[in-house]
């Protein structure tokens, strides 16, 4: 399954240009561009199912920073800062990785 299968291409293109310089990536406004925001159930489960690339059931420091190459392959990394705050917002628990819980919680809180 790719983000294509869930999300439209030309939003994911639209939210990948507006973080491509090192720096500019800010989870809430990427994923509200990207269409993701609005989207519960089977739909995020299975994002967060791609972004979760070792499957073992969360999203890692090393896994984070690849998130935007899992919208598209030659997209850049984010930079340690970047997934330092995606990770300090979303891992509210704080054991350093972020648990598909944390991820749905993070979008109804981006929503609202």
């Amino acid at each position: 399954m790719s983000m294509t299968d869930i999300l439209s291409g030309k939003d994911i293109d639209a939210a990948l240009k507006r973080v491509e310089a090192p720096g500019s990536f800010d989870y809430k406004g990427f994923f509200k561009t990207v269409g993701l925001i609005g989207k519960y159930g089977d739909q995020a489960k299975k994002v967060f199912e791609i972004l979760d690339r070792n499957t073992d059931g969360y999203i890692e420091e090393d896994e984070l920073g690849l998130i935007l190459q899992n919208f598209r392959e030659k997209a850049r990394r984010l930079t340690a800062e970047e997934t330092n705050t995606f990770m300090k917002d979303a891992n509210t628990n704080g054991d350093g990785k972020i648990s598909e819980d944390e991820f749905l919680a993070l979008l109804k809180k981006i929503k609202s």
